[in-house]
């Protein structure tokens, strides 16, 4: 199983690797490290707040990524979810193990709602994240300050549990 740890600012090419390469090579979508600038700047784009930025490393090499993004009000952005095809399904578990830190950080840092937007065309990442909680939301119910890409169609949401004091 790959180490699932905070970013840090040595990975920015090893991401940009992955997340375009799924885009365009995998889903044909037109999109450059350009159209994307949370890309370059992943301190200033997803940290602020209760934000986060994780990878899922593997010998050295960047195999899966999640970030989470403050939106103000107790609510937080789901992004950049990207997992390389040899590590996707239920057996390997990258997936999972990046939903679940961070579900467990959006508790921590006291968020109580989670969003996210994806294409029509991502079939399997609609029953994955219905599977863990989240139900289809109307683009026109999304929080003003939900940062919405022009690709995304479909929109989810799932309400977080407090952490626990501990």
């Amino acid at each position: 199983m790959p180490l699932i740890r905070p970013f840090a600012p040595a990975d920015q090419p090893g991401i940009l690797d992955l997340i375009l390469g799924i885009q365009r090579d995998e889903y044909g979508i037109a999109i450059t490290a350009a159209d994307q600038p949370d890309l370059t700047d992943i301190a200033g784009f997803y940290l602020p707040g209760a934000g986060g930025f994780w990878v899922a490393e593997e010998d050295g090499r960047i195999v899966g990524t999640i970030a989470l993004k403050d939106i103000g009000q107790g609510q937080g952005a789901l992004r950049k979810m990207f997992v390389a095809s040899s590590y996707r399904g239920r057996a390997a578990g990258v997936a999972q193990a990046l939903l679940g830190h961070l579900l467990d950080a959006a508790a921590d840092r006291g968020l109580a709602q989670i969003y996210l937007g994806t294409t029509a065309r991502f079939l399997a990442a609609h029953r994955f994240y219905e599977k863990n909680g989240f139900a289809l939301v109307e683009a026109d119910d999304l929080p003003p300050a939900f940062p919405r890409m022009a690709v995304d169609t479909r929109f989810y949401e799932r309400s977080i549990e407090p952490a626990k004091a501990g």
